[in-house]
């Protein structure tokens, strides 16, 4: 074993003359536990977030979508989609037409987004998840239904409960001319809703239908907006991606999930780092306590470094001593905090003691996911900030080293 490391082992545990450094030390490695406790808690916490906020967008969310790179509309029946559509790695290859539209109930009016999706859509066995009232269903009988979101219920007053008063769907006709009466204009055609699904507010004003009856609205009897596909379980999306990208050509846009929501995930980016940054900036100021303490020790073990000189011990050592014993009461302090915070969010995910407190909200209580790049974080950032620390108070220990020689 390293002469430093056994003399600062030595050092750490056995009792001090002056009582206040046992008290620092504590408190030093204290800090540093509730630190490391703090930042694995909260970033598992986020990580659940995400992973709860992911899910739900999932649902609405294919894997790949594929848009025209100009205009609004292209032409699905390319050689290459064709081909695409029966691949075997596909699960599911919905078709995709979506529009503003003007949607009445009754006497109220609401501007929402009507996406018109072909069979394959309901092959997402998650869709019943984000159903709050009614049911997921677009076809029934030989008759179309829709599906529509929270906030154009809400804003309607839409009740699934009256099945006498359908949605009336208005749509700029593309025959429109110099009517005398503006309502010509518009392709006017009704429809009854089966279901209201809440996700988030991004989707809460769509209304899904069947394909067939967004191309009638819209007077499209050809032409998509896009086409979402989700794949068989264990397939690289990443590379099928780059293989879709290559081969499809430049007239369209391929995304991934990411890059279909990267306003959510950047957010949810910037929320974890600032919370990080937040909580390391404390974590610094209880790892610094360590230069305290072991500038206490210097002194309180000044005859022990006479004498370690007089043999013949060189600066090095006499540093080295100070820096391990600095690293000890870091690692003791961050190991003893990652379990604790291990245990703590492993309780939560168990028997969730600590709730939302939010009796409307879709977690009950708050979620929680590991991820092992969380605790390699937290021992890098440990692991650093207590090197700097433990090495500003060995350099200290050098300049004791002089004046201790000078006042025995």
């Amino acid at each position: 074993m390293n002469t430093s490391i056994y003399i600062a082992k030595r050092y750490l545990f056995s009792k001090k003359q002056t009582h206040a450094i046992n008290i620092i030390s504590g408190i030093s490695m204290l800090g540093v536990l509730v630190g490391s406790a703090a930042l694995i808690i909260i970033l598992s916490v986020f990580n659940g977030f995400e992973k709860v906020i992911l899910s739900m967008y999932s649902d609405f969310t294919p894997e790949i979508k594929i848009e025209p790179r100009l205009g609004k509309t292209f032409d699905p029946n390319t050689t290459y989609l064709t081909q695409l559509s029966k691949d075997g790695r596909v699960f599911s290859y919905t078709s995709v037409l979506q529009e503003r539209v003007l949607i009445k109930y009754g006497a109220k009016p609401f501007i929402a987004t009507v996406k018109g999706v072909s069979d394959d859509f309901l092959k997402n066995r998650q869709l019943d998840s984000t159903i709050q009232y009614g049911s997921f269903t677009l076809k029934d009988s030989g008759y179309n239904f829709a599906v529509i979101g929270t906030t154009l219920q809400s804003s309607l007053g839409v009740s699934l409960k009256d099945q006498f008063t359908p949605l009336q769907v208005y749509s700029p006709s593309r025959s429109s001319g110099n009517s005398t009466n503006p309502m010509n204009d518009f392709i006017f055609r009704t429809i009854i809703p089966s279901g209201v699904f809440g996700i988030q507010q991004e989707f809460d004003d769509l209304m899904v239908t069947p394909i067939e009856f967004t191309r009638d609205l819209l007077d499209e009897p050809k032409n998509v907006s896009s086409v979402e596909i989700n794949f068989k379980p264990g397939t690289d999306v990443d590379q099928v991606q780059d293989e879709i990208k290559e081969k499809i050509g430049a007239d369209f846009v391929v995304k991934n999930r990411k890059e279909q929501n990267t306003g959510l995930y950047k957010t949810i980016n910037y929320e974890r780092w600032s919370i990080f940054m937040i909580l390391t900036f404390v974590l610094i100021i209880a790892i610094f306590n360590i230069v305290g303490s072991l500038t206490m020790l210097v002194i309180d073990k000044r005859k022990d470094i006479a004498i370690l000189t007089s043999l013949g011990a060189h600066k090095r050592l006499i540093q080295g001593i100070f820096f391990f014993e600095g690293m000890m009461i870091s690692a003791i302090g961050c190991i003893t905090g990652v379990v604790l915070g291990t245990i703590v969010c492993l309780l939560q995910l168990q028997f969730n003691f600590v709730k939302m407190g939010a009796k409307l909200s879709v977690l009950d209580a708050y979620p929680v996911a590991f991820k092992a790049r969380d605790f390699l974080l937290v021992f890098v950032t440990v692991s650093v900030i207590a090197v700097i620390a433990s090495g500003i108070s060995a350099r200290l220990s050098v300049k004791r080293l002089d004046e201790i020689k000078q006042d025995l």
